[in-house]
């Protein structure tokens, strides 16, 4: 019945050799005895050709959860998806590196030890799933390696500016238009990209794949350094190619000038024709491809772009700006648009193993709490992140507490306090005066009283203490 329906589903074919086992085969096969422990070896042998496991119980998807994982036939270690929905099925969602839940049949239980909940219990929504999480990645990456190229010129042009010329050829108001620019629409357009079809074309990425690749590593060198020839270019040789005064500080007093008010125009500009070329971090050579599918990345854009004009023409007093000449809005528009230009040379440039990658994260081996030792401490032969060793170590710590507090509640049991009753306090109250505090025939000594009855006390000391 199950290879009927495997074959109707497409997940066999007629002439494949993958296996479908039932939970007793499967068993069998994975250990040396019917009641012995699951060997590594002999699972090796059966995971990679199977393909239906029919019959099964809970404890035979956590152990296919568990040896896929552990499994060292592979270079890189694989990444196992789940799907439950009920509680049974929570040790094998929270093994699993992506567990998946059912909204509406799925049990509490299932939710809470899942990643990502179906809310419409349908299996398509798992593609869709795949879709968003890979283009939220690229908006992660796509906006980092514009934020890193404007950080790395803006940097690099301010301190050499600080160290020949003794100003940084940027105002600290100038740079706060860019920091704006950078943090905040930035992010906006390049992290609003709808996902498409081609996301799914593509590998997944690996475990331990750097964030910020090759790739754009190359991007981010390649245009800064391209930023920062043409902002040294205008610094330095600007006044005599484009005849215009000097705007280098006199006696150390700063005046607007076009000299500088250039600087900044120029740079506002590439940043903007260089988040068009952010859209794409594959080395896609056409970086326009999509661009009217978002309408919040354009109309940012244009928005931006005008904004600058009004700052440059304007704001002189602000922005310590000058309002440029139309033949000095050319060469800006001309520095700007070639921008998207060499962005198709460094294209060009292979990705070498010795370009450097930033963010690459380590692979940690998720470890049972049978593998913890006292304090939280991992046993030998057990690998587990930093942030799961301070867990357990709080939850042992909480255990101990635990334990401190059932102990003294135990003591409290076995000797109880002596509460004070109402005979005790008449007997303790009897007046010095009364021939019973110095009768030394007294039966009962005033600090030993071991009575719950008035009745056995002497009448006349119960008279007195009445009185």
């Amino acid at each position: 019945t199950a290879r009927s329906i495997a074959l109707k589903c497409g997940i066999i074919s007629p002439n494949d050799s993958f296996l479908v086992l039932e939970g007793k085969e499967f068993n069998r096969r994975i250990r040396s005895k019917p009641d012995g422990e699951v060997e590594q070896i002999l699972f090796d042998k059966v995971w990679p050709q199977l393909r239906v496991l029919a019959r099964s119980s809970p404890l035979d998807k956590y152990v296919l959860v568990r040896g896929i994982i552990a499994s060292k036939i592979s270079p890189t270690r694989e990444v196992v998806a789940v799907t439950g929905d009920g509680t049974n099925d929570g040790p094998a969602l929270k093994k699993a590196d992506v567990g998946f839940a059912m909204g509406i049949q799925g049990t509490d239980v299932a939710k809470e030890a899942s990643d990502i909940i179906l809310v419409d219990d349908n299996f398509n929504s798992i593609v869709k799933a795949v879709m968003w999480g890979r283009n939220v990645y690229d908006s992660i990456a796509k906006f980092l390696q514009f934020q890193l190229t404007v950080n790395v010129v803006a940097v690099f042009c301010a301190f050499i500016g600080a160290c020949i010329v003794k100003e940084s050829p940027l105002r600290a108001v100038q740079m706060l238009w860019v920091n704006l620019i950078m943090d905040t629409l930035a992010s906006l357009a390049l992290a609003t990209e709808v996902p498409t079809e081609e996301l799914l074309t593509r590998k997944p990425y690996g475990r331990t794949r750097p964030l910020i690749s090759r790739t754009m590593m190359k991007n981010i060198l390649g245009h800064a350094i391209y930023q920062l020839a043409v902002m040294l270019f205008i610094l330095f040789a600007g006044p005599k190619v484009f005849d215009m005064d000097d705007g280098r500080p006199v006696d150390n007093v700063f005046r607007p000038s076009e000299h500088f008010t250039m600087i900044f125009n120029v740079f506002v500009l590439m940043t903007l024709f260089n988040e068009i070329n952010c859209r794409k971090i594959h080395g896609e050579k056409n970086v326009f491809r999509g661009i009217f599918t978002n309408p919040i990345f354009y109309g940012i854009w244009i928005v931006t772009f005008v904004v600058q004009i009004l700052l440059v023409q304007y704001g002189s007093f602000a922005f310590s700006c000058v309002a440029l000449s139309f033949e000095q809005w050319m060469w800006c528009l001309l520095f700007g648009v070639t921008v998207l230009l060499w962005n198709q040379v460094v294209n060009l440039i292979p990705g070498t193993r010795h370009m450097p990658k930033w963010g690459a994260g380590e692979v940690y081996e998720s470890t049972s709490p049978m593998d913890i030792g006292p304090e939280g401490q991992s046993r030998g032969g057990a690998s587990l992140t930093k942030g799961q060793i301070l867990w357990l170590r709080g939850i042992t710590r909480l255990q101990t507490q635990l334990r401190v507090i059932e102990a003294f509640e135990d003591s409290i049991d076995r000797h109880p306090p002596e509460f004070a009753t109402l005979d005790r306090l008449r007997a303790n109250t009897v007046p010095k005066l009364s021939s019973y505090y110095y009768d030394t025939q007294r039966p009962y000594p005033l600090h030993t009283v071991i009575t719950t009855d008035n009745q056995s006390l002497p009448e006349k000391v119960i008279q007195e203490t009445e009185v």
